[in-house]
């Protein structure tokens, strides 16, 4: 079974693992390894917050800018015939393609259960 824990933006997919008896989490919305564990809840999500301030620390040690989780913006790339019917549709909604887009993915989220 996985789930999610947020902490600054970060965003981490957790597993237990039956055969070590711990739960292993790691951070999924940044290119760098960013991992953490705890044998308990508690100790988890304690695990989780100590590993993304350890991340945006070392960054600002080394003089990088963390990775921001992001931006906000997002490029797609349609086959001319979906994007054609995507306009359509928000045409017909009275809202624009961006609203329908993210009106739309924000649906399928929910029925993902994030």
């Amino acid at each position: 079974m996985n789930s999610a824990m947020e902490y600054k933006g970060y965003t981490a997919v957790i597993r237990f693992r039956p055969d070590d008896d711990v739960f292993h989490g790691t951070v999924i919305n940044v290119s760098d390894s960013v991992h953490f564990e705890g044998k308990s809840v508690n100790e988890l999500k304690r695990a989780f917050k100590e590993a993304v301030d350890y991340y945006l620390a070392f960054c600002k040690k080394r003089g990088e800018e963390p990775e921001k989780p992001y931006s906000g913006k997002l490029s797609l790339r349609l086959e001319p015939d979906i994007h054609r019917k995507v306009a359509l549709a928000a045409k017909m909604q009275g809202t624009s393609v961006n609203s329908f887009i993210t009106h739309t993915l924000s649906d399928a989220v929910q029925r993902a259960g994030l």
